[in-house]
Formats: C-alpha cells, sequence, structure tokens
C-alpha cells in the first residue's frame, strides 16, 4: 500500500483499521517474496514454568494442544520501542490539494502500522512528536487503552496538518532527541521520522545520535523524503516563487540557475548523515513517500530480529 490509496479524511477517523490493512498487505506481499520464512511471529503466550501460579494458564489451548501455556502480560514484554516523529512544518511538503500525500502523512501512518505489528509481537510501544520542541510523549506500554491513545494521537496530528497552524513550526532535531535519549526507557529501540533538514550546523545533530547510542538505545532513523524535488530540484524552469514552510521566507528564483549548486549541497549533507549513521552503528533507511509503507515495515523487521 502506498500513501497515494488514502485519500479521503472520512478515513481518519479509523487509524488502526488502516494499520491493519497496511500491515496485512504487508505480511501477504512478505510470504510471496524472496523473504519468505521471515520471522513475523505474533507471541500471545509462552510455555508454563513448573512451580509457578496456574493462575493465567489459558485452559482452552490446553484443550487443544495438551500443552501448559501462560498468557502474555505488558510486564513480559520483549521489546520497548519509542516512535519519534518530526512534525515541524517542513515535513509537510508536499502540500498537495488533499493535504494528505506529504512526508508527515507517510511517517503517521507509518507510525501507525509500527504499533500494530508491535503490538501484535508483544512489544511495548511508546510516541513522541516534536517540532521546535516535544509536544507529545508517552513511554512504552502495551496495554490495549494505551494503544488506542497512540492511534487517536496520531489521527490528531494529521488532522492538524489541514489547519494553517501548521505552517512556520521550526525543527529543534538535536535538543528534542537529547531530551528523548535521557527520558525514554535505557535500551529502547527508538525509530525516528524526520526529512532532517534543519537551520545551523549538524554537528549538533549527529552529536544528539550519538548520544542516543551512548545510553544503550538501538536506532533506526527513517530519512523521510520525496527525492525528485527535495534533492534533484526537478522543476520546470520558469520563475518560481518559493515559501519556507518553517519560517515564512518567500524567495524567487529560475530552477535552472540553481539546481546543480543546491543538488550537491543537499547531497553532501545527507551523506554526511548517512556515514555519521554507519559510524554509530546507528540504522540508515531512506524512506521515499512515493514507494510504500514496504521499505519501513520491512526494515524494522530486519532490525527486530537482529535484536532476538
Amino acid at each position: 500500500m502506498q500513501l497515494s490509496d488514502i485519500e479521503h479524511h472520512t478515513q481518519f477517523d479509523n487509524f488502526e483499521f488502516i494499520a491493519q490493512q497496511i500491515v496485512e498487505g504487508f505480511i501477504t506481499g512478505l510470504h510471496r517474496s524472496p523473504f519468505h520464512g521471515f520471522s513475523v511471529e505474533f507471541a500471545e503466550h509462552r510455555l508454563y514454568n513448573s512451580g509457578e501460579s496456574t493462575k493465567h494458564i489459558d485452559w482452552k489451548l490446553f484443550a487443544k494442544t495438551d500443552k501448559l501455556f501462560v498468557k502474555k502480560f505488558e510486564e513480559e514484554t520483549n521489546l520497548r520501542c519509542q516512535i519519534v516523529i518530526d512534525t515541524s512544518s517542513s515535513m509537510l511538503f508536499p502540500f498537495g490539494a488533499n493535504g494528505l500525500q506529504n512526508k508527515l502523512a507517510f511517517s503517521l501512518y507509518s507510525a501507525a502500522a509500527l504499533v500494530y505489528l508491535l503490538r501484535k509481537q508483544r512489544d511495548a510501544v511508546g510516541l513522541s512528536l516534536f517540532s521546535d520542541d516535544l509536544q507529545f510523549h508517552t513511554l512504552a506500554r502495551l496495554h490495549p487503552t494505551h494503544i488506542r491513545s497512540l492511534y487517536n494521537q496520531l489521527r490528531s496530528c494529521l488532522l492538524q496538518t489541514q489547519s494553517q497552524t501548521s505552517f512556520n513550526k521550526k525543527t529543534s532535531l538535536a535538543a528534542n532527541l537529547n531530551n528523548i535519549a535521557e527520558i525514554v526507557h535505557k535500551r529502547s529501540l527508538v525509530i525516528i521520522f524526520s526529512d532532517f533538514f534543519q537551520e545551523g550546523d549538524y554537528n549538533e545533530l549527529f552529536s544528539a545520535l550519538q548520544h542516543l547510542k551512548y545510553n544503550k538505545h538501538e536506532v533506526i532513523v527513517f530519512h523521510v523524503s520525496e527525492p525528485q524535488h527535495e534533492e534533484l530540484f526537478e522543476f520546470s524552469n520558469r520563475p518560481l516563487k518559493i515559501t519556507d514552510m518553517e519560517t515564512g521566507e518567500v524567495i524567487k528564483i529560475l530552477p535552472n540557475t540553481i539546481r546543480e549548486e543546491y543538488s550537491r549541497k543537499v547531497h553532501a549533507i545527507l551523506q554526511e548523515l548517512q556515514n555519521t549513521c554507519t559510524q554509530y552503528h546507528i540504522d540508515y533507511v531512506k524512506a521515499d513517500i512515493t514507494k510504500g509503507f514496504e521499505q519501513v515495515l520491512l526494515n524494522y523487521l530486519i532490525k527486530r530480529n537482529k535484536l532476538g
């Protein structure tokens, strides 16, 4: 499933349903792909250990299997995962007629699909949303009420992108990632969705990524992008008026006169980001919003299987 398949705002009401469709379609495709047999087990039970309380034994399952299994609960979670999403105004690009097919919408639906998959795998999940400051944060949990609140928060964030109040929201990537590194449960899997566009020194961002690793977190960086315009600058060669979505600044340009220099500078920044991630053993994934959610789910599962 791709972002373009999610069209009408009437579907905003059920993020869990959309997440389920994304995940089930992905798993069906996975079984037809070279990754057939890849572990996507959903652990709802564990074997009963002799001597422990029989209170939570699943007797219906015992009748079917003749084996004793115990239902798993939140405190028995295998993994704590924190999903971190950049909600600054640059993430609204490209701002189309329906306001859906942009980097932020892609990130929110990807997060919903990950929440669904994590829940099915009995892994605890938390959510952090930030722009210039940390707007929403909750620690990783597994309880159904908590999961529903995450879907509601993702839905609310998407609805807010339809209003003008979503513009002029700047990014403080380094400060927020440093904060999250400290307040998230130690040894969590931290999944970051951002376009990594920011003003100022990128060394502060690289230091914040190092901070996450120093605090023993595993990290996946999903660099959310729309490469045709943001990296290759493939606009038709006519006078353009471009508005900075975070500052409101307007400039007028002729694309052919700056395309080569612009692309060179953007490539250099992104290459340095990728090199930094490699240096700190952080998984870096280019998430092209025109190519569907499979790229996010597959890279998450590869990482999840490595963690055991």
